[in-house]
């Protein structure tokens, strides 16, 4: 087994990626091949034995903010990320930690993430593991050592970029995204050497101001499905996650995300597709040349994002072998792709929508809800799916052994409607929607009352049907992972990690993980025993922002920790221990009108982090019982003056008053009291 002072350590190249499959005992990169299956050949522990499987061992994590890596597993050694961008590597035989890696993302930076302070991995090649930071730098980090060899600044950091998406490492050049469309950012991604990080190509998913020219041919065409000054407010269209490859087509594909502002009535007034937003990219990972484009969403404007996990597979469709793309993007369609050039092979729903009734084979376009515009700017759409979509990041897979995607499903509702007078704010989101203007009739309180739930989904690629589901007590739930032993591993929000048959969706065991669980597992081998491992902590975009949805149903605390489990493990967690907490409702600050003020304040710039209804999810401060509140100078001095700018809370002082604060204190203590 490889240690930390082995020569050998992260000894990845192209051939053993590509050829992962005669090397089952490791996870090489972020899906564990190119194709990102996210399946494992192992068979050692099985539908047969899996009663048997017991915790080998865990190791807490120093971070207490949401966890969602995919580790990968190299000769013995894990290499993982956690919040706030650190890298550890692990003895995955034994949970020891071998060293870890602190890039000291400053704490200011969290105030620029869409939905915390989260990392989902590294990729690995000739010695090196390499991280993209939340500071949107990518880091070279020696793989025996844990040292720092090289890094580079790849996006402006005076504007709100992050990066939480795993690298990926394709012939030499280990390529990344970044994020911040809520903020008005304009999307690319970006490869670089990685011997020196040298920069070899950019592609812009957007074009950018015409009369600057375009930084390649592609953007020409795509410029001519924009209308207005989109240039000026951002676009929007980062590539925060999604990556795959396939080597005999030497074909790179990319997810690209949301509109920048997400209301396309003010981002491209007169409409348009949008290109490329919304969209599966086909690029020469040696140039970055376009090849083709599918747009899930033409003309977006509610957030639903292509850049979800996209799988590559061979598979049987008419008695034809058929090379295909696979993504449960947000909009709530599964699609079939031709992966040589794009073309629709099928689509159908796989989860509840109402913004389109279905997707034309002929053009490839939804056929929409003529409603789901929210064309009226008095009244609400209460879209299904709603902005956290119908499938986010959490990972699913594809068992070829079944011939089934196993997909974290979720149904949640959004309310979109116009923001009269929407002029873009140098901190928070700008999104050019105003939930916080709805305005419900009796129609629409039915509408909205939407279960909110969450599925472990077996879906029939070919036949585009659901074949089982399980659903879980509420919505996000964890990344998945099928292996050759019939099984498919899953954590949820209430703590538990699952094993299933993959056949039919039959609970075959359960072990507590005491925090909610939203990464990806993977399996390895090590000598003679396989291991399944999943790095275990509640966070993410749905706690922060869900507000008292968010806690029903779920775990709502993290204890962030990676968990290792073998057939005959005997380890056991320690008992938790709770903390007792005496909620004392803190006394009432200004009047009711102050405090209906405070509401729209708060749902403007405070609840994307801190909860709808000032409720928050077990992440982030709740500020219902901070001792903050209890003084108004003390309240100023965080909202204000930024003492807890280390902590990510900065100051607001650039868009809030001091009686815009004091009016935050009126309701946060109007909350507290009810």
């Amino acid at each position: 087994m490889a240690n930390a002072d082995s020569l050998s350590a992260a000894q990845v190249d192209a051939a053993r990626i590509v050829h992962a499959d005669q090397d089952p005992g490791n996870w090489l990169s972020h899906g564990r091949t190119y194709s990102e299956q996210r399946f494992s050949p192992l068979t050692e522990i099985s539908v047969e034995n899996i009663g048997q499987l017991g915790l080998a061992w865990s190791l807490d994590l120093d971070t207490k903010r949401g966890q969602e890596a995919t580790p990968l597993v190299i000769d013995g050694v894990m290499y993982s990320t956690s919040a706030w961008s650190k890298v550890q590597a692990i003895d995955a035989r034994t949970g020891k930690l071998l060293w870890q890696f602190d890039p000291q993302v400053p704490g200011e930076v969290g105030a620029k993430a869409c939905c915390d302070v989260v990392n989902r991995g590294v990729a690995a090649w000739d010695g090196r593991v390499f991280v993209g930071t939340l500071d949107g730098r990518l880091i070279a980090i020696d793989a025996a050592t844990g040292k720092e060899v090289w890094s580079v600044v790849t996006v402006d950091q005076t504007k709100a970029y992050t990066i939480t998406g795993a690298p990926r490492v394709v012939k030499g050049k280990v390529i990344i995204g970044n994020g911040g469309a809520e903020f008005g950012v304009r999307g690319y991604i970006t490869a670089y050497d990685v011997r020196d990080g040298k920069q070899l190509w950019r592609f812009y998913t957007v074009p950018g101001d015409p009369s600057q020219g375009f930084e390649h041919p592609a953007l020409a065409d795509a410029a001519k499905t924009w209308k207005g000054e989109w240039w000026k407010l951002g676009g929007g269209g980062t590539v925060w996650d999604s990556m795959a490859y396939d080597p005999e087509l030497d074909l790179l594909y990319i997810g690209t995300g949301n509109g920048s502002p997400w209301n396309q009535k003010i981002r491209s007034p007169g409409g348009g597709d949008n290109l490329f937003l919304s969209s599966i990219v086909a690029l020469r990972p040696d140039t970055g040349e376009y090849v083709w484009h599918y747009q899930t969403t033409p003309g977006e404007t509610w957030d639903y994002t292509a850049t979800q996990h996209i799988v590559l597979a061979d598979v049987s469709i008419a008695g034809e072998t058929r090379k295909v793309l696979m993504q449960a993007p947000k909009n709530g369609f599964f699609y079939v792709l031709d992966r040589a050039n794009g073309k629709l092979l099928s689509a159908e729903p796989y989860a509840t929508i109402n913004w389109a009734s279905k997707v034309d084979l002929a053009t490839g376009r939804p056929i929409e809800n003529p409603d789901a515009r929210y064309p009226d700017p008095n009244k609400a759409w209460f879209a299904m799916p709603g902005a956290l979509g119908s499938h986010n990041w959490h990972p699913m897979s594809f068992s070829p052994q079944t011939g089934l995607v196993y997909i974290p499903v979720n149904d949640l509702m959004y309310a979109y409607i116009d923001r009269p007078g929407f002029k873009p704010s140098p901190v928070g989101f700008n999104t050019g929607v105003d939930p916080t203007r709805t305005r419900m009739t009796q129609s629409d309180k039915a509408a909205a009352n939407v279960p909110v739930r969450g599925y472990l989904r077996a879906w029939d690629p070919i036949k585009q049907k659901e074949v089982w589901s399980v659903e879980h007590p509420g919505p996000w739930n964890g990344g998945v992972l099928s292996t050759a032993g019939g099984l498919v591993f899953q954590g949820n929000a209430v703590g538990l990690f699952n094993a299933y048959d993959a056949r039919d969706g039959k609970l075959l065991w359960s072990s507590p993980a005491q925090t909610g669980i939203v990464a990806a597992p993977v399996t390895y081998r090590v000598g003679d025993e396989q291991f399944v491992a999943v790095v275990a902590g509640w966070g993410g975009v749905y706690p922060n922002v869900a507000g008292e949805a968010s806690r029903r149903g779920s775990l709502a605390v993290n204890r962030s920790r990676v968990l290792a489990f073998k057939l005959g493990g005997t380890g056991r967690l320690p008992e938790p221990v709770e903390p007792v907490v005496q909620l004392q409702p803190i006394p009432r600050v200004g009047d009711d009108a102050t405090a209906a003020t405070g509401f729209r304040i708060f749902h403007d710039h405070c609840s994307r982090c801190h909860g709808a209804g000032a409720v928050g999810g077990g992440v982030i401060p709740d500020l219902r019982w901070s001792a903050f509140a209890r003084d108004g100078e003390a309240w100023k001095s965080v909202v204000l003056d930024g003492i807890l700018k280390d902590r990510g809370m900065i100051s607001f002082s650039s868009v809030l008053s001091a009686a815009d604060a004091e009016a935050l204190r009126a309701y946060v203590t109007l909350r507290s009291n009810q």
